[in-house]
């Protein structure tokens, strides 16, 4: 029994050696002075914040930071909104033809963004919103939304039908049903959906580049990768660039820790 669970430990300690030793990396040589040599994971001889300064200004962060923020704030409440009531029609009210569009939503999981990219650049083109915030915040919406859709169907599924015909003897309407009895108890799997569309909309590259025609309108993560091909061989630079852009994943995630778990713990039990 202590050799199954010192095995396990060690296996989690290799895991998480595995992913913590490169951002250690990452953040010992974003510390060295800009232009300096960076050796391994060795700690700096001078410690210093500077590349962080400097990155931010030369790579133009403010205003992709900017627009990042912009898009992610509308393109979470937008596409949980439409994702959860997609999701409780299916689930719950068994609208018609319910089995078909399951199955249309699950067929778009496979759709890879490269696949639809170009046709979406000219559609979008035909109707003025190329370049622009609300292109690619529609755009994004409507990509996520197959995952949404099966994500929140599928935990409406597993809600006690007892919960919801007490509801409704209770004189309950639909809407009722949603907000007051079903959304309360779903608080987990909407937070983990939340805290996934915003890791998705933050990280988003082709499609913005694709897009967004103007360099100052773009995201951190597509302003990143300009300024790798610029800064490629200043580390510490490069080094402080990545944390700018990781880092508001990582404060969401912390803040939202807790209940991302639970949710992704519900799902797999119930799946």
């Amino acid at each position: 029994m202590r050799v199954g669970i010192g095995v396990r430990y060690g296996i989690l300690i290799v895991l998480a050696a595995t992913v913590l030793v490169p951002f250690l990396g990452i953040a010992l040589a974003a510390l060295h002075p800009p232009g300096s040599q960076v050796g391994g994971l060795g700690p700096p001889d001078d410690w210093s914040l500077e590349a962080f300064t400097l990155a931010w200004e030369r790579g133009g962060f403010t205003d992709l930071m900017r627009s990042s923020v912009l898009i992610a704030v509308c393109v979470v409440p937008l596409s949980v909104v439409l994702a959860t009531l997609a999701g409780y029609g299916l689930a719950v009210l068994k609208v018609w033809g319910g089995r078909t569009l399951s199955a249309a939503f699950v067929l778009g999981l496979t759709l890879p963004v490269e696949l639809v990219v170009v046709a979406l650049y000219f559609n979008l083109r035909e109707v003025g919103l190329t370049n622009s915030h609300l292109g690619i915040i529609l755009a994004e919406a409507a990509l996520f939304m197959p995952f949404g859709v099966y994500w929140m169907q599928t935990h409406f599924s597993s809600v006690p039908k007892e919960l919801i015909e007490a509801a409704r003897i209770d004189g309950a309407k639909d809407v009722g049903v949603l907000l007051r009895v079903l959304l309360p108890v779903s608080w987990p799997a909407v937070t983990t959906l939340s805290v996934l569309y915003f890791m998705w909309s933050w990280n988003q590259f082709l499609l913005v580049l694709v897009m967004m025609q103007d360099p100052e309108r773009r995201t951190a993560p597509t302003g990143l990768g300009l300024f790798v091909g610029q800064y490629s061989t200043d580390v510490p630079l490069l080094a402080a660039a990545s944390l700018i852009v990781i880092a508001p994943i990582v404060l969401v995630y912390l803040a939202f820790q807790r209940n991302f778990v639970n949710g992704i713990t519900q799902g797999a039990i119930k799946g």
